[in-house]
């Protein structure tokens, strides 16, 4: 199949390598930060609606609702390029209600939508064992299987309305920070408090507080190794998503707006591209400890 993917940051280059391993064409618009791997890797067209003229099904992995619009719409976007009956599937985190437009605006083409953003990070993209949460007609969802089959392993059509994908994302997202900031308060406790993080932290992984953000990022806040694999940036915008749909539907967030508060003390502290486990520096600077120093 022809593939066009548009995105090749660090979870988009590693799914759009799985897609090409499984024996898919994957083409891709010309940039100038097109490394040598990738420009080797994948087929190199003009622009997304070259990528759209050529390929079956056209998949986006960027960042923000406004980096999807400007790829989709924008001058020499996407939907200049479709032809009826191509397959669109959107695998960014970005707004429900903006999803929901955006699909209608593909389907008036004769195209179908899918928004199907995922969880799991930069592991999860390397390993492809990315969760997977689909909005959308079954018979795109189905179409679509075989592909989302290459890059993940949890993979649940959510609903047939476009925009549920998004919805369970942000709830994903949700649980995910909170889940983080119970982590790092933990870690800071048991630090201040003259245990070890790392030996707590093994005891911990033996019972009901264990999880995957307790083995992965308690380990990144002991290790102090914040390279990104999800960027603090990338999670404010996610929360912000969510804050935005609460007070629209008249739900109170509370633990969201603290993990977001959090997180913003982080970036006033120059930490916006750190990895979403350094929302811990923001407790150890209120409690004026850290959970392990700092490599010098």
């Amino acid at each position: 199949m022809k593939i066009g993917f548009i995105g090749l940051g660090i979870m988009g280059k590693p799914m759009a390598g799985h897609l090409k391993s499984a024996g898919h064409d994957i083409l891709v618009p010309e940039r100038a930060s097109l490394s040598a791997e990738s420009r080797a890797a994948f087929t190199v067209v003009a622009d997304a609606k070259a990528v759209a003229q050529r390929a079956e099904v056209v998949i986006l992995m960027v960042p923000d609702t406004p980096d999807v619009e400007a790829a989709l719409f924008g001058s020499g976007g996407v939907a200049e390029g479709l032809s009826a009956g191509t397959l669109v599937i959107d695998m960014s985190s970005i707004s429900p209600t903006a999803t929901r437009a955006f699909a209608r605006k593909v389907n008036a083409l004769g195209c179908d939508y899918l928004d199907a953003p995922v969880s799991g990070g930069e592991v999860g993209a390397k390993q492809a064992t990315l969760t997977i949460m689909v909005g959308g007609p079954q018979h795109a969802f189905d179409r679509a299987m075989p592909l989302f089959g290459a890059m993940g392993k949890n993979i649940t059509l959510v609903g047939e309305e476009n925009g549920a994908g998004q919805t369970c994302k942000v709830a994903n997202q949700i649980i995910v920070a909170l889940t983080i900031e119970a982590v790092a308060e933990a870690l800071v406790f048991v630090s201040k408090a003259g245990a070890d993080p790392a030996k707590v932290r093994q005891a911990l992984m033996g019972g009901l507080a264990t999880s995957r953000i307790l083995e992965l990022h308690g380990e990144r806040m002991i290790k102090r190794t914040f390279a990104p694999g999800f960027r603090i940036r990338l999670h404010q915008k996610d929360l912000a998503l969510a804050l935005a749909a609460g007070r629209d539907l008249g739900v109170a967030l509370p633990g969201t707006a603290s993990a977001q508060q959090l997180f913003s003390a982080v970036v006033a502290n120059g930490g916006a591209e750190l990895d979403h486990s350094g929302m811990v520096k923001a407790l150890e600077a209120l409690a004026a400890n850290p959970v392990a120093p700092d490599p010098a």
